[in-house]
């Protein structure tokens, strides 16, 4: 029997065919997480106690950047952009190993200020903070961005209008990480103009490497 879907995201067990490790420990709600490599590594974040805070866990992040390093190669070349900073742990991440530029867009005030304030105790001059809403600021932005950060809060139930936004602001050729709470179909993707490079699980988080499909 196949699984219920709802939007595009299947309810369920994760597919088979999984194009990546299985992780069974799940993001931490709170505390800190650590930058994992590049010239901060071992750099702790604070995480505040805040409701559909949900940073992505230092193992999924190890994870992702380990595919991203094959696929992308030179980090230095790269202009990201996370939707969702929340504590920044993926756009510091992305920084941390060389990154040109990365735009962090953060809703929450308190959690925008947290983040100028590591930027500036980093001196990550490749850091920009937007305090703004993710989509509407998104909208106003170029078509630069060779990878996109998706981890917008599971109750908002908005990642098939945050990957919209994002494919408007993708470079060509880039790449957009995802993070849902349940496993983002191949069919649903190919809907959207998109292709699964990679994809895991980690407790009940789903993630996923996106690209534009070839025509």
């Amino acid at each position: 029997m196949r699984a219920k879907k709802e939007n595009g995201f299947a309810s369920g067990k994760a597919p088979k065919r999984s194009q990546g490790p299985s992780l069974s420990t799940a993001p931490r709600p709170a505390g800190q997480v650590r930058i994992i490599g590049g010239q901060w590594k071992r750099t702790p974040i604070a995480v505040p106690d805040k409701p559909g805070l949900r940073p992505s866990g230092d193992r999924v992040r190890e994870t992702v950047f380990n595919w991203l390093g094959h696929l992308v190669g030179d980090f230095g070349a790269v202009r990201g952009l996370d939707m969702f900073a929340g504590s920044g742990a993926l756009g510091f991440e992305l920084a941390s190993r060389g990154s040109r530029r990365v735009v962090l867009i953060e809703r929450d005030a308190q959690l925008a200020r947290a983040l100028r304030a590591l930027k500036d105790k980093l001196k990550a001059d490749a850091i920009e903070v937007m305090q703004a809403d993710a989509l509407a600021a998104a909208a106003r932005l170029p078509a630069e961005f060779d990878l996109i950060f998706l981890d917008p809060p599971f109750a908002a139930g908005i990642e098939a209008k945050a990957l919209t936004a994002a494919i408007k602001v993708l470079a060509p050729d880039g790449l957009i990480y995802l993070e849902s709470p349940a496993v983002f179909s191949a069919e649903a993707a190919a809907a959207a103009g998109l292709e699964i490079v990679r994809q895991g699980q980690a407790g009940r988080v789903a993630f996923h490497l996106l690209r534009c499909a070839k025509p």
